[in-house]
C-alpha cells in the first residue's frame, strides 16, 4: 500500500507529476501508471525500483524523450515551475531548465573534454556559454586539466563527471541523472555522490535514480519507490533508509530473492502482526 506521507512543503514544487501513465508499442505495454511525484525547489529527490519498475521512463516522459523511445504519455500531467510541458520537445524543455544525465556516460567520444562542454552549451549565447564553462572547470578540476584530452580515451569515472558536467553548462534548475554511479569503483562512487551535494548546494534540484540505494537514500531530501509501475511508498531519505522492506529489496540485507517491494512489505507486516 502506498504512503500517503505527502512530499515535503517548505519550498513551492519546481517539478510536479500528476496521475502520469505512460505506455509503448502503441499502448500495448504499460510502463507507469497514475505516478504522483513532486521535486521542490532546493531538494534532491531519489527514484527507487527494481528493473523494469518504470524509473527511466518517468525521467524520459519528464524530458520530453517518450516520443524518441517508443513511448507515448496516455494521461497525467507534467508540470515544471507551474508550467505543463506538454506539446513541448526536448530542446524546449532543456531551455525552461531541464538537464538529464542519461544512463551510460554518453559523451562525444571523438570530441575533446572542452569540446562536449561546448556542445552542452548549445542553447547559451558565447558570454554565457563561457562562464558555464568555467564554473564547470572550476568544480570538477580533472576536467580542466584534461580540457584537451579526447574523451573516448577518458576513464569511466572522468566520463561520468564530463556527462554531468556537460548537462551543467545549461545551467539548470533540474537536473535529472540516471544510474550515474552505475560500473564506477567505490572511490569515484563516492566522489560523484559529493559532486551531486555540491550541485544542489549551488540551487539546482536534483532527480536521482540510483542503484547504489545506501548512497543515494543518505544524500535524499525526499524519496519515491515505483513498483507495479506506480508508487509503491514515498518518504524522506532517512525514514526509507531505515525502512526494513526498502533494506530487504535494495540495501541486499536481508537477500531472500525477493523482487517486489510490496511483497516485501506485506511479508514484513504480517510478521510483525504475528
Amino acid at each position: 500500500m502506498a504512503s500517503e506521507v505527502p512530499a515535503p512543503s517548505h519550498e513551492r514544487a519546481l517539478l510536479e507529476l500528476t496521475d502520469v501513465s505512460v505506455t509503448y508499442s502503441g499502448g500495448a505495454v504499460r510502463a507507469l501508471e497514475n505516478v504522483n511525484l513532486t521535486v521542490r525547489r532546493g531538494q534532491i529527490v531519489v527514484l527507487l525500483g527494481v528493473n523494469g519498475a518504470g524509473k527511466t521512463s518517468t525521467l524520459a516522459a519528464i524530458s520530453g524523450l517518450l516520443p524518441y523511445t517508443g513511448g507515448s504519455l496516455d494521461s497525467g500531467a507534467v508540470l515544471f515551475d507551474g508550467q505543463d510541458l506538454k506539446g513541448k520537445n526536448p530542446a524546449a524543455r532543456v531551455q525552461r531548465g531541464i538537464s538529464m544525465v542519461m544512463e551510460g556516460r554518453r559523451v562525444f567520444p571523438d570530441l575533446t573534454v572542452e569540446e562536449n562542454l561546448t556542445a552542452g552549451g548549445f542553447t547559451r549565447s558565447a558570454a554565457e556559454a563561457r562562464t558555464s564553462k568555467d564554473q564547470v572547470l572550476g568544480m570538477f578540476p580533472i576536467l580542466a586539466e584534461r580540457r584537451k584530452q579526447l574523451a573516448g580515451l577518458m576513464s569511466g569515472g572522468e566520463q561520468q563527471m564530463l556527462a554531468i558536467g556537460r548537462a551543467l553548462m545549461q545551467r539548470p534548475t533540474l537536473l535529472m541523472l540516471d544510474e550515474p554511479s552505475l560500473g564506477l569503483a567505490p572511490l569515484i562512487v563516492e566522489q560523484i555522490k559529493d559532486f551531486i551535494v555540491e550541485i544542489n548546494a549551488q540551487g539546482t534540484s536534483v532527480l536521482l535514480i540510483e542503484q547504489n540505494a545506501a548512497m543515494a537514500l543518505s544524500i535524499a531530501d525526499y524519496a519515491y519507490v515505483l513498483d507495479g509501475k506506480t508508487v509503491a511508498r514515498q518518504a524522506t531519505g532517512a525514514e526509507l533508509l531505515a525502512d526494513t522492506s526498502v533494506q530487504e529489496l535494495y540495501l541486499g540485507i536481508a537477500g531472500d530473492g525477493r523482487k517486489s517491494f510490496r511483497a516485501a512489505h506485506e511479508h514484513q507486516a504480517r510478521g510483525t502482526s504475528q
